[in-house]
């Protein structure tokens, strides 16, 4: 049985990472910021935090850890991702780049920027499964999921307006992702899901 905290890195190339390093540091794991490949080995589990997806990925190229984050995801590692980290972790895109590639991993198709520009962005409640209060979503420039395969589990669902029944939190095996910003806020629930997820691994 392991006695030390997990160690889950947050991939720190663009995005959220100070706020959701600060949310994970508060479940008592040992949180670090990754960027280079010796950072990633030291991870029992990843978020892939929000950001310009398209930014991301690059980025992940220059400092050589695109490759290194596939086979860490193929050999099981759990990750997280949030927004742009759902477009990453997505095996399909919808309105990306001719060039845009994935890590994938989870069997879905999303669609980038659905909800609009950052105009756009909003707020609003969901249930979300495993939780007994809804939480409190914050979507910027959001994707959402358009089409999960067999073996995906549907968590949240947006519930009112014109997106209405729209996909935006899902769970493949040791894989999560949101079209929202968890980190934004005082809720770390949806941290601590992941962390539970990352301890059942070990």
């Amino acid at each position: 049985m392991r006695t030390s905290a997990p160690t889950i890195g947050v991939l720190a190339l663009q995005g959220d990472v100070r706020e959701h390093l600060h949310a994970l540091a508060g479940l008592g794991v040992d949180a670090i910021g990754v960027r280079r490949p010796a950072e990633l080995d030291r991870c029992d589990g990843l978020v892939i935090p929000g950001g310009e997806s398209t930014t991301m990925f690059k980025l992940a190229r220059t400092f050589e850890l695109f490759e290194p984050l596939q086979k860490r995801l193929q050999d099981g590692m759990p990750a997280f991702g949030t927004c742009a980290g759902m477009i990453m972790l997505a095996d399909r895109i919808t309105g990306g780049t001719a060039d845009q590639e994935t890590l994938g991993g989870l069997d879905i198709t999303v669609r980038r920027n659905a909800f609009g520009r950052q105009v756009d962005s909003f707020e609003g409640d969901l249930a979300f499964a495993g939780l007994p209060d809804p939480v409190h979503a914050v979507f910027i420039r959001a994707p959402w999921v358009e089409q999960v395969g067999a073996g995906v589990e549907v968590l949240a669902r947006v519930e009112a307006g014109e997106a209405a029944g729209r996909i935006v939190a899902v769970r493949q095996g040791p894989l999560m992702a949101t079209s929202f910003h968890p980190e934004v806020g005082s809720d770390v629930r949806i941290h601590r899901l992941f962390v539970d997820l990352v301890l059942q691994t070990q």
